[in-house]
């Protein structure tokens, strides 16, 4: 059998081929470098707390035993309050529980509820980069999008009134959406119809996603009265996702719209033709042509889609949280999901859980900063460690002495509905 005759018989395979390993190791085989390498960075940062602590360098020049104390003493206390600053104080919300005082449970489950806030957006910008890589497109523009997104839900939040909030929030919304769809879907288009590479492409749209954001911040955007600030006028309060409780718990319904985008992304990729079609171009695109499929509508469409959720994930911070747009609306969410997509394995479900972890190192930094007075840098570099060890499982497999698993062999589909 010749090579052509070989690649059109895969071209014309269906089904995947499964591996014979049981579910559960296959499982293990996925979750494990991305787990291990977490513990792995909690474990770095411990040495890092204990290393750059003055009170362990004097507790040392008294004795060893007592270096060695201190020492376990700073990493404690550092991880504790980092925990009840993102969790929750335990023994406070068992009391709270047991009192059935409905305010005092909720103020003792405030840092948790407060991390799935700072979750939200890095689980749409970690569904962006995540989308992009299953489609062979690395988004590196999220960032950008993210604040063109929600530029458009600003506008759209403020200058349209007298819509009901059943119409105008999901509108402000969608607008977040449609803004970063559309910056994304340029460099989409251009690495589709010139071959112009979608890194370099993005890079400098986020440059000029900026420079505009501040202009219309400072001109057309201006909030009457601020003085040349760069910031927005306040939205219209029937554009609002609401929050569940009063000031000071911010938690809100933003969150459960993110889980149901993740389970929208998770059903496009894996139960859709469109998705099927998407991972196939992204896999192998001349095979991909070779079936029929449109590799230049689908690299456009995985970069648009891939855009749409940067945007949304600005629209949501500032629908849910910050009600008007400043130049300081990111903390590097399109910069994070890189990170958050890599943890997560570019599966939707993998990218919720690592925007929750990152969201929790994040809420705690805070109270580890107060409490244990260990600079908030440490948990970037927690973060760091953690990426780099996923990024070069070999690394986590040498340390842990795990096998290197079985490649898995995919196939090509052909087009159908949603096909090329």
């Amino acid at each position: 059998m010749n090579k052509k005759t070989e690649e059109k018989t895969d071209v014309g395979q269906v089904l995947i081929e499964e591996i014979n390993e049981p579910k559960k190791r296959r499982f293990w085989g996925v979750i494990s470098v991305p787990l291990l390498a977490i513990v792995t960075g909690v474990i770095i940062g411990a040495i890092l707390i204990a290393a750059t602590s003055n009170t362990v360098y004097e507790a040392f020049n008294e004795s060893f035993l007592k270096g060695i104390g201190t020492a376990f003493s700073e990493i404690f206390v550092a991880y504790q309050s980092m925990f009840t600053g993102s969790i929750g104080d335990p023994v406070r919300i068992v009391n709270a529980f047991s009192s059935g005082d409905a305010r005092a449970i909720r103020s003792a489950l405030n840092p948790f509820l407060e991390s799935l806030v700072q979750a939200t957006p890095y689980i749409f910008a970690g569904l962006a980069v995540a989308l992009g890589f299953r489609a062979g497109l690395f988004n590196i523009g999220v960032e950008g999008q993210l604040f063109i997104g929600a530029a458009c839900a600003t506008f759209v939040g403020y200058a349209v009134k007298g819509l009901p909030g059943i119409i105008h929030m999901p509108l402000a919304f969608l607008a977040g959406g449609l803004g970063g769809a559309l910056w994304g879907f340029i460099p989409g288009f251009l690495k589709a119809t010139t071959g112009g590479h979608e890194v370099i492409n993005t890079i400098m749209m986020n440059y000029i996603a900026f420079r505009l954001t501040e202009w219309l911040l400072s001109g057309p955007m201006s909030r009457p009265g601020s003085g040349g600030m760069p910031i927005s006028p306040i939205i219209e309060e029937s554009a609002e996702i609401p929050q569940f409780f009063q000031t000071p718990i911010r938690f809100h319904l933003g969150f459960f719209i993110a889980l149901g985008f993740a389970w929208l992304v998770w059903w496009l990729l894996f139960k859709t033709k469109w998705g099927l079609n998407l991972r196939t171009v992204g896999t192998n695109p001349r095979a991909a042509k070779y079936a029929g499929l449109s590799v230049v509508k689908n690299t456009m469409l995985g970069m648009a889609l891939s855009g749409a959720l940067a945007g949304l994930a600005g629209a949501v911070q500032i629908l849910a949280i910050n009600r008007s747009m400043a130049l300081g609306l990111s903390s590097g969410y399109g910069f994070d999901s890189i990170a958050l997509a890599l943890i997560g394995n570019n599966h939707p479900l993998g990218v919720v859980l690592s925007s929750i972890l990152f969201g929790t190192l994040r809420n705690g930094a805070t109270r580890m900063m107060v409490i244990a007075r260990i600079p908030i840098d440490i948990v970037d570099v927690i973060q760091a460690i953690i990426l780099m060890l996923v990024a070069a499982p070999a690394i986590i497999r040498t340390i842990y002495r795990l096998r290197k698993p079985k490649q898995e062999e995919t196939t090509v589909f052909v087009s159908g509905w949603g096909g090329g």
